[in-house]
């Protein structure tokens, strides 16, 4: 029997269903620790993600036993806390295939599942929440639940404001999620704005890990009697040329709305910079460079200014062939 008898539960003590926080009024009769207002979420919940961490449960939501030290007290601690870790990328994971499957509604339980372990681990206000209120909003705006998928990158967005070390992969998985809720919301100037930001912050990622490791191995490698190290981009000339389009275009969007964010300007300027100076062709990269350190002068951005100099100081270090008559 799932049924619970309410004077079987202590006083004071509230049970709320696992997928929509309503009062609970039936117990997983397998784990006894997890709770649901119905028979309809009971189900969803088991077909989700609860048939697969159901005996896992058990630990997290019982009463830790007595110990005999302050040290031993601790290790219970660490090991509920690796439990917790373990479950936050399990039912994430879930969650993510679920989504790449189109299982909107399946997908739902699991994310849930993330972010309350997410908000056990780290707090209600950590940027590691995040990815999970990301999840619950691609969910959503799949089952065509814009209000709610609105709330979702609400929270998000507003917990990303208020971080000062959100990654960049992040940054870009919250502007995907806005544009694609503008674009249900038909509002297609902002969703212009949204997925801009997405596919600079993604471009920014690849083009600066491919010019770090080149300048790592410039420095453990110097060139030998004047041969050169080849600068590459990891990319065939017609990727190459596509990765140029892709970005003047978000460059010509971002320059419309510079007013709004004159550092996402300056971003794009920097990527094209480094990304022309992969490709060897330095008066290109020098002219996308001196346009964002003059941007960055005028915004008055020490940082800004320090790191744009140094991509030109690097650009004007090297001849490139590609810059020569030949």
């Amino acid at each position: 029997m799932d049924i619970i008898y309410p004077l079987a539960v202590p006083k004071g003590r509230r049970l709320c269903c696992e997928v929509c926080e309503a009062p609970a009024e039936r117990v997983c009769t397998a784990c006894t620790v997890t709770y649901y207002c119905s028979p309809m979420h009971q189900r969803a919940d088991w077909v989700s993600i609860h048939e697969k961490i159901c005996q896992l449960l058990i630990p997290l939501r019982t009463s830790m036993p007595f110990f005999n030290s302050e040290e031993e007290r601790q290790h219970g601690l660490q090991q509920l806390q690796q439990r917790q870790k373990h479950l936050i990328e399990f039912c994430y994971t879930v969650a993510q295939k679920y989504l790449f499957e189109g299982k909107y509604e399946d997908a739902v339980p699991a994310a849930l599942h993330s972010l309350r372990f997410r908000r056990n681990v780290y707090g209600l206000s950590s940027v590691e929440l995040v990815p999970a209120y990301l999840l619950l909003a691609e969910a959503s705006l799949g089952m065509g639940r814009i209000v709610q998928a609105e709330e979702y990158l609400s929270q998000a967005q507003w917990t990303v404001l208020k971080s000062t070390n959100c990654s960049n992969a992040t940054h870009s998985l919250l502007h995907r999620n806005l544009g694609l809720l503008y674009i249900a919301k038909k509002n297609y100037d902002e969703a212009r704005f949204h997925l801009a930001n997405d596919v600079s912050d993604i471009w920014y990622t690849y083009v600066n890990d491919r010019y770090q490791t080149l300048l790592q191995v410039r420095a453990q490698k110097p060139d030998l009697l004047g041969k050169r190290l080849v600068n590459d981009t990891g990319l065939d000339e017609a990727q190459d040329a596509e990765a140029i389009g892709i970005l003047t275009s978000v460059l010509s969007i971002r320059e419309s709305t510079f007013a709004k964010t004159p550092k996402k300007t300056i971003l794009v300027l920097k990527i094209l910079a480094m990304l022309y100076y992969l490709m060897m062709n330095s008066s290109k990269a020098k002219e996308y460079g001196t346009r964002a350190l003059k941007l960055a002068q005028e915004q008055l951005d020490d940082l800004e200014q320090k790191i744009v100099q140094d991509i030109l100081n690097v650009i004007s270090a090297e001849d490139h062939p590609a810059d020569r008559d030949l």
